[in-house]
């Protein structure tokens, strides 16, 4: 029962991490003619400039032609195209904002606070804030649980995601959605931690593989493939905000399922709290305890015996582990960020948005599985590389689809993303596997930092194509397969002892 609550409270994260793809989207839009302005249907009509795009014709989204002049030209019956060459008229600004199409979206904070023409480069970067309370919180949540408890951080975070992700319905501007954004980030990400720790820590160890392996991750992509459906059906932003913190509300009665776990109670010298825990979950397993499973003796040594002092400098003090974490930062963020480009892209995509998502969520279900198998059966210095060059290697031949088969663009991106799915989960493990037991929460903590950083670059990779329609996938396929080369680099670990210590760790092959 605690493996499904606690896999089921990681649900939430996942249409958290993405609603910024409806919340955040850009519909088609041009500049605004006032009803007011006294215009002939013909001027009315041609009061938009032709421009050419990726070599399409369409009408401008940022420009129109000097309102003043074609009132006086419409005025005098003057006709466009006609009496008059309309590409020799000045152009302007639009100084009376934009109307934009409603058949995707009622509302998005895109057509709420008009982040569009020489304000568009505040639509990545609200993503970028997102992302960036989500690195904050990765900083801070460890310290927390390990602090006030797995438990209270657990609920504390939850209740954070959710209430916030309610205030952020009364944002009056760009701003402040963006500071509650921040701190939406940091719930989500504090609060799958704790749920990652707690549920490691209270298992037995072959259901502790699989809920690390498949049961957190799994979840997660449920809640990612809940996302469009939601959206789908609730097309304001306001509205859709609502619908998605709601859901958490339905967490408030797992307080008296989910137990404090037993190795944090014992590190605190609570030694009879643990004590009561092991004894209920014997009860519910119908497994007979001993009379006594831990000395008030044993619970003081654990209290207070410390491990040496090590810290994130450890990462850098020799050559071998200097290498081998420098290799592991360049690999995570890449991989991290090639991961959020192609799921923040899918709005960009041809076709239905809404399927688009869906498709992306649901193929990270086959994707953490064979990750699974990845695990048990491959070497890692085969299945990190191998995962990362699919992820990668197949952006490169988008550019080579005709126009007319976007279905095969859009399959190639998807193949992508299957690849990037399998290697970030692929680099939780291998990155465990490497460092020795002083220095492993702190190189896995420092590894997630840093791949905060890529996802937070992520979303103006997408925004490459405005120089080069193709650029974004050609910038991140070279990144993702040199990322794969650097990891050929790293030592084996499949079938080896984790090592205790720093001596013990395998050397880099050079």
């Amino acid at each position: 029962m605690v493996f499904s609550l606690l896999c089921a409270s990681t649900v939430p994260n996942g249409f958290s991490a993405f609603s910024v793809v409806f919340l955040g989207d850009t519909p088609p839009h041009r500049c605004l003619i006032p009803d007011s302005v006294n215009l002939s249907a013909e001027w009315r009509n041609a009061c938009i400039p032709v421009e050419q795009v990726d070599g399409q014709v369409r009408r401008s989204s940022c420009r129109r032609y000097r309102l003043d002049v074609v009132r006086n030209l419409s005025a005098v019956h003057q006709r466009p195209g006609v009496d008059v060459n309309v590409q020799e008229i000045e152009q302007e600004d639009c100084l009376d904002g934009w109307e934009y199409s409603q058949e995707k979206y009622q509302s998005t904070i895109v057509t709420e606070f008009d982040l569009v023409c020489s304000n568009q480069w505040k639509e990545p970067l609200t993503s970028t804030v997102y992302f960036l309370g989500v690195l904050f919180g990765s900083f801070i949540s460890g310290q927390l649980s390990d602090r006030f408890g797995r438990k209270p951080i657990l609920f504390v975070t939850m209740a954070v995601q959710t209430v916030f992700t309610f205030i952020q319905v009364f944002s009056p501007s760009w701003e402040v959605f963006c500071i509650i954004f921040f701190i939406v980030g940091l719930g989500q990400i504090s609060n799958y931690v704790a749920a990652f720790v707690l549920g490691t820590e209270i298992l037995i160890k072959n259901v502790r593989v699989l809920y690390s392996s498949l049961g957190v991750c799994i979840f997660f992509a449920f809640g990612y493939m809940m996302l469009p459906l939601i959206a789908f059906f609730i097309r304001d932003w306001r509205m859709l905000l609502i619908a998605l913190s709601v859901p958490g509300l339905l967490y408030i009665p797992l307080w008296w399922f989910i137990p404090e776990s037993p190795r944090w109670l014992l590190s605190q010298g609570r030694v009879q709290e643990a004590e009561a825990i092991l004894r209920k979950a014997a009860r519910m397993n119908k497994v007979t305890p001993p009379d006594v499973i831990f000395t008030l003796t044993e619970g003081e040594e654990k209290k207070t015996n410390k491990e040496d002092n090590h810290n994130v400098l450890d990462l850098l003090r020799t050559s071998n582990i200097r290498y081998i974490t420098i290799i592991l930062f360049l690999v995570w963020g890449t991989v991290s960020m090639g991961y959020f480009a192609l799921s923040l892209n899918t709005s960009h995509l041809h076709g239905n948005p809404y399927l688009n998502c869906f498709i992306s969520a649901a193929i990270e279900i086959p994707a953490y599985t064979v990750t699974w198998a990845f695990l048990q059966f491959l070497p890692r210095r085969v299945c990190a590389p191998v995962s990362m060059i699919l992820g990668g290697g197949v952006l490169f031949f988008i550019q080579l689809v005709p126009p007319s088969l976007p279905i095969v663009s859009i399959a190639l991106e998807m193949a992508g993303k299957f690849g990037m799915a399998i290697a970030t989960a692929l680099m939780f493990a291998y990155t465990g596997e490497l460092y020795p037991t002083v220095l492993r929460n702190t190189a896995v903590g420092s590894c997630t930092m840093v791949s905060r950083v890529g996802s937070a670059i992520a979303p103006y990779f997408i925004h490459l194509s405005i120089f080069y329609k193709y650029l974004p996938y050609i910038v991140l396929g070279a990144l993702t397969v040199s990322a794969a080369l650097l990891s050929l680099l790293l030592p084996e670990s499949f079938g080896l002892p984790m090592p205790e210590s720093i001596g013990q760790m395998q050397n880099i092959k050079w």
